[in-house]
Protein backbone atom coordinates (compact mmCIF):
# COMPACT_ATOMS: atom_id res chain seq x y z
CA UNK A 1 0.00 0.00 0.00
CA UNK A 2 1.59 3.64 -1.14
CA UNK A 3 1.07 4.86 2.95
CA UNK A 4 3.15 1.89 3.99
CA UNK A 5 5.54 2.61 1.36
CA UNK A 6 5.74 6.66 2.04
CA UNK A 7 5.99 6.25 5.60
CA UNK A 8 9.21 3.47 5.72
CA UNK A 9 10.84 5.09 2.69
CA UNK A 10 11.29 8.14 4.73
CA UNK A 11 11.38 6.77 8.25
CA UNK A 12 8.68 8.71 9.51
CA UNK A 13 6.94 5.44 10.49
CA UNK A 14 9.36 5.69 13.41
CA UNK A 15 7.52 8.75 14.45
CA UNK A 16 4.81 6.68 14.34
CA UNK A 17 6.18 4.33 17.42
CA UNK A 18 7.94 6.56 19.66
CA UNK A 19 6.60 10.10 19.04
CA UNK A 20 3.09 10.52 17.61
CA UNK A 21 1.42 12.11 20.55
CA UNK A 22 4.30 13.79 22.38
CA UNK A 23 5.97 15.59 19.21
CA UNK A 24 2.52 16.58 18.42
CA UNK A 25 1.89 17.56 21.98
CA UNK A 26 5.25 18.19 24.18
CA UNK A 27 5.02 17.84 27.67
CA UNK A 28 5.73 21.61 28.08
CA UNK A 29 2.70 22.20 26.74
CA UNK A 30 0.60 19.67 28.32
CA UNK A 31 2.09 20.87 31.53
CA UNK A 32 1.00 24.50 30.90
CA UNK A 33 -2.77 23.32 30.08
CA UNK A 34 -2.57 21.64 33.82
CA UNK A 35 -1.34 24.86 35.08
CA UNK A 36 -3.73 27.48 33.15
CA UNK A 37 -6.50 24.98 34.20
CA UNK A 38 -5.64 24.49 37.70
CA UNK A 39 -5.29 20.84 37.22
CA UNK A 40 -1.87 20.00 38.01
CA UNK A 41 -1.49 17.00 40.53
CA UNK A 42 -1.11 18.20 44.15
CA UNK A 43 -0.06 14.99 45.26
CA UNK A 44 1.74 12.19 44.15
CA UNK A 45 -0.73 10.00 42.57
CA UNK A 46 -0.97 6.82 41.12
CA UNK A 47 -1.83 8.42 37.68
CA UNK A 48 -0.80 11.75 37.97
CA UNK A 49 -2.57 14.45 35.74
CA UNK A 50 0.28 14.93 32.65
CA UNK A 51 -0.29 10.67 32.32
CA UNK A 52 -3.93 11.02 32.26
CA UNK A 53 -3.85 13.78 29.41
CA UNK A 54 -1.44 11.91 27.23
CA UNK A 55 -3.24 8.37 28.51
CA UNK A 56 -6.63 9.99 27.39
CA UNK A 57 -5.10 11.06 24.25
CA UNK A 58 -3.89 7.42 23.84
CA UNK A 59 -7.21 5.78 24.43
CA UNK A 60 -8.58 7.70 21.08
CA UNK A 61 -6.36 4.94 19.19
CA UNK A 62 -8.20 1.91 21.35
CA UNK A 63 -11.93 2.52 21.45
CA UNK A 64 -12.68 -1.23 20.82
CA UNK A 65 -10.48 -1.99 24.34
CA UNK A 66 -11.69 -1.48 27.77
CA UNK A 67 -9.81 1.35 29.97
CA UNK A 68 -7.91 -0.79 31.68
CA UNK A 69 -6.36 -2.62 28.76
CA UNK A 70 -5.39 0.37 26.80
CA UNK A 71 -3.23 1.56 30.23
CA UNK A 72 -1.61 -1.58 30.07
CA UNK A 73 -0.93 -0.76 26.52
CA UNK A 74 0.24 2.27 27.12
CA UNK A 75 2.74 1.87 30.69
CA UNK A 76 4.21 -1.38 28.54
CA UNK A 77 5.54 1.45 25.72
CA UNK A 78 6.31 3.53 28.63
CA UNK A 79 8.20 1.20 31.25
CA UNK A 80 11.63 2.29 30.33
CA UNK A 81 11.17 6.13 31.12
CA UNK A 82 12.77 7.11 35.11
CA UNK A 83 9.45 8.70 36.28
CA UNK A 84 7.02 5.88 35.05
CA UNK A 85 8.16 3.21 37.87
CA UNK A 86 5.68 4.49 40.46
CA UNK A 87 2.96 4.17 38.45
CA UNK A 88 0.73 1.27 38.57
CA UNK A 89 -1.84 -0.82 36.30
CA UNK A 90 -4.74 0.36 38.09
CA UNK A 91 -8.53 -0.55 38.03
CA UNK A 92 -11.31 0.55 36.09
CA UNK A 93 -12.29 2.30 39.48
CA UNK A 94 -8.67 4.13 39.58
CA UNK A 95 -8.81 5.24 35.76
CA UNK A 96 -12.42 6.60 36.29
CA UNK A 97 -11.19 8.62 39.61
CA UNK A 98 -8.27 9.82 37.23
CA UNK A 99 -10.84 10.76 34.58
CA UNK A 100 -12.44 12.78 37.18
CA UNK A 101 -9.77 14.58 39.04
CA UNK A 102 -8.66 15.29 35.23
CA UNK A 103 -11.87 16.61 33.69
CA UNK A 104 -12.33 18.37 30.49
CA UNK A 105 -10.33 21.82 30.57
CA UNK A 106 -7.19 20.51 30.13
CA UNK A 107 -7.12 18.50 26.91
CA UNK A 108 -9.21 21.73 25.64
CA UNK A 109 -7.33 24.07 26.52
CA UNK A 110 -4.53 22.15 24.53
CA UNK A 111 -6.56 21.71 21.76
CA UNK A 112 -7.56 25.38 21.22
CA UNK A 113 -3.27 26.29 21.70
CA UNK A 114 -2.32 23.79 19.73
CA UNK A 115 -3.95 22.60 17.06
CA UNK A 116 -3.47 24.80 14.34
CA UNK A 117 -3.52 24.87 10.22
CA UNK A 118 -0.68 23.01 8.94
CA UNK A 119 -0.29 23.29 5.44
CA UNK A 120 3.11 25.05 3.95
CA UNK A 121 3.18 26.41 0.41
CA UNK A 122 4.25 23.06 -0.88
CA UNK A 123 1.45 21.12 0.57
CA UNK A 124 -1.06 19.50 -2.46
CA UNK A 125 -5.24 20.39 -1.88
CA UNK A 126 -4.85 23.14 0.19
CA UNK A 127 -4.57 26.46 -1.95
CA UNK A 128 -6.27 28.23 -4.31
CA UNK A 129 -4.41 30.88 -5.71
CA UNK A 130 -3.48 32.96 -2.79
CA UNK A 131 -5.97 31.52 -0.42
CA UNK A 132 -5.87 28.76 2.03
CA UNK A 133 -9.09 26.71 1.72
CA UNK A 134 -11.19 25.86 4.72
CA UNK A 135 -14.70 24.19 4.97
CA UNK A 136 -17.25 24.33 7.68
CA UNK A 137 -19.36 21.90 8.73
CA UNK A 138 -21.45 19.95 11.34
CA UNK A 139 -22.58 16.96 12.67
CA UNK A 140 -23.50 14.76 15.68
CA UNK A 141 -21.85 12.12 17.94
CA UNK A 142 -23.76 9.60 20.31
CA UNK A 143 -23.41 9.60 23.81
CA UNK A 144 -24.21 6.37 26.01
CA UNK A 145 -27.70 6.31 27.02
CA UNK A 146 -27.49 7.58 30.47
CA UNK A 147 -29.74 9.31 32.70
CA UNK A 148 -26.87 12.21 33.27
CA UNK A 149 -26.26 12.69 29.35
CA UNK A 150 -29.73 12.42 28.48
CA UNK A 151 -30.88 15.08 30.87
CA UNK A 152 -27.90 17.44 29.48
CA UNK A 153 -27.56 16.65 25.69
CA UNK A 154 -30.95 15.82 24.63
CA UNK A 155 -31.37 13.44 22.38
CA UNK A 156 -33.84 13.61 19.08
CA UNK A 157 -37.34 12.94 18.86
CA UNK A 158 -37.15 10.30 16.43
CA UNK A 159 -38.51 6.44 17.81
CA UNK A 160 -36.63 3.53 16.47
CA UNK A 161 -38.59 0.07 17.30
CA UNK A 162 -40.84 2.29 20.06
CA UNK A 163 -37.14 3.55 21.81
CA UNK A 164 -35.58 6.74 20.71
CA UNK A 165 -31.71 6.87 19.69
CA UNK A 166 -29.02 7.30 21.89
CA UNK A 167 -28.53 10.89 23.17
CA UNK A 168 -26.71 12.93 20.74
CA UNK A 169 -23.92 15.65 21.11
CA UNK A 170 -23.21 18.25 18.38
CA UNK A 171 -20.62 19.98 16.69
CA UNK A 172 -19.36 22.43 14.38
CA UNK A 173 -15.78 22.59 13.03
CA UNK A 174 -13.34 23.97 10.78
CA UNK A 175 -11.44 21.80 8.36
CA UNK A 176 -8.24 22.62 6.54
CA UNK A 177 -7.99 21.77 3.01
CA UNK A 178 -5.62 19.08 1.54
CA UNK A 179 -4.36 17.91 5.28
CA UNK A 180 -7.95 17.58 6.51
CA UNK A 181 -6.72 18.78 10.02
CA UNK A 182 -10.07 19.79 12.49
CA UNK A 183 -8.70 23.25 13.61
CA UNK A 184 -11.87 24.95 15.17
CA UNK A 185 -14.19 22.77 16.86
CA UNK A 186 -17.38 23.78 19.17
CA UNK A 187 -19.54 21.64 21.21
CA UNK A 188 -22.78 21.62 22.24
CA UNK A 189 -25.98 20.11 23.04
CA UNK A 190 -28.34 18.24 20.66
CA UNK A 191 -30.76 20.91 21.30
CA UNK A 192 -28.28 23.81 20.02
CA UNK A 193 -28.47 24.51 16.57
CA UNK A 194 -25.25 23.95 13.91
CA UNK A 195 -25.54 27.85 13.33
CA UNK A 196 -25.41 29.01 16.62
CA UNK A 197 -21.91 26.86 17.08
CA UNK A 198 -20.96 28.23 13.95
CA UNK A 199 -21.53 31.10 15.02
CA UNK A 200 -18.43 30.56 18.09
CA UNK A 201 -16.17 29.51 15.37
CA UNK A 202 -16.18 31.63 13.44
CA UNK A 203 -13.75 34.41 14.41
CA UNK A 204 -10.79 31.40 13.80
CA UNK A 205 -11.07 32.62 10.19
CA UNK A 206 -8.12 34.55 8.97
CA UNK A 207 -7.68 36.63 6.35
CA UNK A 208 -6.19 34.41 3.77
CA UNK A 209 -8.54 31.92 4.15
CA UNK A 210 -11.23 30.70 1.43
CA UNK A 211 -14.32 29.46 3.62
CA UNK A 212 -16.99 27.21 1.76
CA UNK A 213 -19.92 25.96 3.26
CA UNK A 214 -22.95 24.13 2.73
CA UNK A 215 -26.28 25.41 2.40
CA UNK A 216 -27.32 24.68 5.67
CA UNK A 217 -25.22 27.23 7.48
CA UNK A 218 -25.66 30.29 5.00
CA UNK A 219 -27.02 32.78 6.71
CA UNK A 220 -26.70 36.51 6.44
CA UNK A 221 -25.67 37.02 10.07
CA UNK A 222 -22.56 34.11 10.02
CA UNK A 223 -21.93 35.57 6.51
CA UNK A 224 -21.46 39.34 7.86
CA UNK A 225 -19.02 37.50 11.10
CA UNK A 226 -16.84 35.72 8.95
CA UNK A 227 -16.26 38.56 6.13
CA UNK A 228 -15.38 40.64 9.58
CA UNK A 229 -12.89 38.39 10.51
CA UNK A 230 -11.33 39.36 6.82
CA UNK A 231 -11.77 35.98 4.95
CA UNK A 232 -13.22 35.49 1.91
CA UNK A 233 -16.21 33.05 1.46
CA UNK A 234 -17.56 30.79 -1.40
CA UNK A 235 -20.87 28.99 0.18
CA UNK A 236 -23.88 27.41 -1.06
CA UNK A 237 -26.68 29.79 -0.91
CA UNK A 238 -30.38 28.66 0.51
CA UNK A 239 -33.34 28.42 -2.06
CA UNK A 240 -35.47 31.26 -0.15
CA UNK A 241 -33.23 34.10 -0.68
CA UNK A 242 -33.75 35.58 -3.48
CA UNK A 243 -30.94 37.81 -5.76
CA UNK A 244 -32.02 40.13 -8.26
CA UNK A 245 -29.25 40.47 -11.05
CA UNK A 246 -27.65 43.87 -10.99
CA UNK A 247 -24.37 43.54 -13.04
CA UNK A 248 -23.75 40.19 -15.16
CA UNK A 249 -20.20 39.84 -15.86
CA UNK A 250 -18.82 38.01 -18.82
CA UNK A 251 -17.98 34.71 -17.25
CA UNK A 252 -21.44 33.98 -16.32
CA UNK A 253 -21.56 35.08 -13.01
CA UNK A 254 -23.56 38.30 -11.86
CA UNK A 255 -23.43 40.58 -9.05
CA UNK A 256 -26.25 41.19 -6.95
CA UNK A 257 -26.76 42.34 -3.16
CA UNK A 258 -27.40 39.85 0.36
CA UNK A 259 -30.02 41.11 2.39
CA UNK A 260 -31.16 39.23 5.83
CA UNK A 261 -34.47 37.39 5.32
CA UNK A 262 -37.69 39.72 6.31
CA UNK A 263 -38.59 37.38 9.14
CA UNK A 264 -35.39 37.60 10.67
CA UNK A 265 -35.83 40.87 11.56
CA UNK A 266 -32.04 41.81 11.48
CA UNK A 267 -31.14 45.21 10.53
CA UNK A 268 -30.43 45.76 6.79
CA UNK A 269 -27.10 46.42 5.89
CA UNK A 270 -26.83 45.12 2.12
CA UNK A 271 -23.58 43.59 1.13
CA UNK A 272 -22.35 43.07 -2.23
CA UNK A 273 -21.93 39.65 -3.34
CA UNK A 274 -21.20 37.50 -6.93
CA UNK A 275 -23.81 34.94 -7.34
CA UNK A 276 -22.73 32.11 -9.61
CA UNK A 277 -25.37 29.44 -10.97
CA UNK A 278 -24.69 25.74 -12.82
CA UNK A 279 -26.05 22.44 -12.88
CA UNK A 280 -24.25 19.20 -12.33
CA UNK A 281 -25.50 16.29 -14.55
CA UNK A 282 -24.83 12.70 -15.12
CA UNK A 283 -26.29 12.07 -11.36
CA UNK A 284 -28.63 9.48 -12.32
CA UNK A 285 -32.11 10.79 -13.22
CA UNK A 286 -31.63 14.40 -11.71
CA UNK A 287 -29.73 17.65 -12.58
CA UNK A 288 -28.82 19.11 -9.36
CA UNK A 289 -28.72 23.10 -9.86
CA UNK A 290 -26.39 24.81 -7.32
CA UNK A 291 -26.10 28.10 -6.65
CA UNK A 292 -23.08 29.70 -4.94
CA UNK A 293 -22.24 32.78 -2.70
CA UNK A 294 -18.95 35.13 -2.63
CA UNK A 295 -17.24 37.36 -1.43
CA UNK A 296 -14.42 37.43 -4.33
CA UNK A 297 -16.27 39.74 -6.60
CA UNK A 298 -13.34 39.98 -9.19
CA UNK A 299 -14.31 37.28 -11.89
CA UNK A 300 -11.13 38.13 -13.43
CA UNK A 301 -9.11 36.98 -9.98
CA UNK A 302 -11.39 34.01 -9.54
CA UNK A 303 -13.66 32.75 -12.69
CA UNK A 304 -16.52 31.22 -12.26
CA UNK A 305 -15.78 28.15 -13.65
CA UNK A 306 -13.04 28.04 -10.77
CA UNK A 307 -14.80 28.54 -8.00
CA UNK A 308 -18.10 25.79 -9.21
CA UNK A 309 -15.05 23.05 -9.43
CA UNK A 310 -13.52 24.40 -6.21
CA UNK A 311 -17.01 24.70 -4.20
CA UNK A 312 -16.75 20.51 -4.35
CA UNK A 313 -13.89 20.62 -2.12
CA UNK A 314 -16.28 21.19 0.57
CA UNK A 315 -17.23 17.47 0.31
CA UNK A 316 -13.49 17.01 1.84
CA UNK A 317 -14.56 17.84 5.23
CA UNK A 318 -17.17 14.79 5.01
CA UNK A 319 -14.03 12.56 4.78
CA UNK A 320 -12.73 14.31 8.23
CA UNK A 321 -16.14 13.65 9.88
CA UNK A 322 -15.60 9.93 8.89
CA UNK A 323 -12.42 9.81 10.08
CA UNK A 324 -13.14 11.28 13.19
CA UNK A 325 -16.11 9.81 13.46
CA UNK A 326 -16.19 6.19 12.04
CA UNK A 327 -12.50 5.52 12.14
CA UNK A 328 -11.75 6.60 14.92
CA UNK A 329 -14.64 5.27 17.08
CA UNK A 330 -13.65 2.05 15.52
CA UNK A 331 -17.62 2.11 14.39
CA UNK A 332 -18.65 2.35 17.70
CA UNK A 333 -22.12 3.15 18.12
CA UNK A 334 -21.76 5.66 20.75
CA UNK A 335 -18.50 6.98 22.90
CA UNK A 336 -17.09 5.51 26.07
CA UNK A 337 -18.31 8.09 28.85
CA UNK A 338 -21.13 7.98 31.06
CA UNK A 339 -21.28 11.72 32.12
CA UNK A 340 -21.39 15.06 30.33
CA UNK A 341 -17.69 16.02 32.14
CA UNK A 342 -16.27 12.85 30.37
CA UNK A 343 -18.50 12.95 27.16
CA UNK A 344 -16.25 16.38 27.23
CA UNK A 345 -13.33 15.02 27.58
CA UNK A 346 -13.10 12.08 25.35
CA UNK A 347 -14.58 14.36 22.99
CA UNK A 348 -11.07 16.82 23.04
CA UNK A 349 -9.08 13.64 23.10
CA UNK A 350 -10.70 12.32 19.94
CA UNK A 351 -9.98 15.47 18.22
CA UNK A 352 -6.43 15.53 19.28
CA UNK A 353 -5.29 12.07 18.13
CA UNK A 354 -6.77 13.32 14.71
CA UNK A 355 -4.69 15.96 14.48
CA UNK A 356 -1.39 13.92 15.80
CA UNK A 357 -2.35 11.27 12.80
CA UNK A 358 -3.06 14.11 10.35
CA UNK A 359 0.12 15.84 11.11
CA UNK A 360 2.37 12.41 10.43
CA UNK A 361 0.25 11.76 7.25
CA UNK A 362 1.22 15.62 6.34
CA UNK A 363 4.89 15.06 6.95
CA UNK A 364 5.05 12.23 4.78
CA UNK A 365 2.64 13.36 1.99
CA UNK A 366 5.63 16.64 1.45
CA UNK A 367 8.68 14.26 1.69
CA UNK A 368 7.26 12.63 -1.29
CA UNK A 369 5.50 15.88 -2.91
CA UNK A 370 2.24 14.39 -2.87
CA UNK A 371 -1.40 15.21 -1.58
CA UNK A 372 -2.14 13.81 1.74
CA UNK A 373 -5.18 12.74 0.23
CA UNK A 374 -3.49 9.80 -1.27
CA UNK A 375 -2.60 8.53 2.40
CA UNK A 376 -4.68 6.36 3.89
CA UNK A 377 -5.93 7.57 7.43
CA UNK A 378 -7.23 4.13 8.36
CA UNK A 379 -4.10 2.12 7.37
CA UNK A 380 -1.80 5.10 9.28
CA UNK A 381 -3.93 4.57 12.29
CA UNK A 382 -3.78 0.47 12.32
CA UNK A 383 -0.07 1.25 11.63
CA UNK A 384 -0.04 4.09 15.00
CA UNK A 385 -2.28 1.14 17.34
CA UNK A 386 0.58 -1.80 16.12
CA UNK A 387 3.65 0.09 17.47
CA UNK A 388 2.11 2.56 20.63
CA UNK A 389 2.03 -0.58 22.49
CA UNK A 390 5.89 -1.69 21.49
CA UNK A 391 8.15 1.17 21.73
CA UNK A 392 8.24 4.45 24.49
CA UNK A 393 6.00 7.31 23.62
CA UNK A 394 8.38 9.76 25.44
CA UNK A 395 11.50 10.65 25.39
CA UNK A 396 13.45 10.62 28.48
CA UNK A 397 15.58 13.38 27.68
CA UNK A 398 11.89 16.21 27.14
CA UNK A 399 11.26 15.62 30.65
Amino acid sequence: MMTMNILQKFDIWKQLTVAVIHKTFPLRAVDLALKETQKISQRKRELPSHIMVYYMIASSFFMTLNLKEILRCLLEGLKFLPFISGIKITGKSGISQARKRLGFEPLEHLYTNAVKPIACTGTKGAWYKKWRLVSLDGSTINVPDEKANKEYFGHPTTYIENRYIYPQLRFVCLAEGGTHVLFSARLGTYRESEVSLAGKIIQDLAPEMLCLTDRGLCNYSLWCQALAKGSDLLWRCRRDYIFPVEELLPDGSYLSTFCPLPRTKIKNHPMKVRIIEYKVTGIGDNETVYRLITSILDHKIAPASDLAALYHERWEIENCLDEFKTHLLSNRDCLRSKTPELVKQEFYALLLAHFAIRGIMHEAALSVDEDPDRLSFSHTLNIIKRKIMIFPLLSPSTY
